[in-house]
């Protein structure tokens, strides 16, 4: 004679944004891991520009674009045309 039992567990889990606090009604044991953001950091510049640097190749300088209003980083500007063509 082959038997089966059945039985259900339900833990519940509330969570309250405004008070950071965390409710478990559990019927078994239950491990529960809490986790906030942090503050966030400062922004890349105080005037709200921003970096392009999806053209960047090893050894790009960081410079900024009046026309495009952006820093970039790019492979027209890097350490070695500063040395090898640049205009002193």
């Amino acid at each position: 004679m082959n038997t089966v039992t059945i039985s259900e567990t339900k833990n519940t889990v509330s969570v309250n944004e405004t008070t950071n606090t965390v409710t478990v009604n559990e019927g078994n044991s239950t491990v529960v891991t809490v986790a906030t953001e942090g503050p966030q950091g400062p922004a890349f510049a105080t005037s709200g520009t921003s970096l392009n640097d999806a053209n960047r190749v090893d050894g790009s300088v960081v410079f900024f674009d009046s026309s495009s209003g952006t820093f970039k980083a790019d492979s027209t500007t890097t350490k070695l045309t500063l040395v090898d063509g640049g205009n002193f």
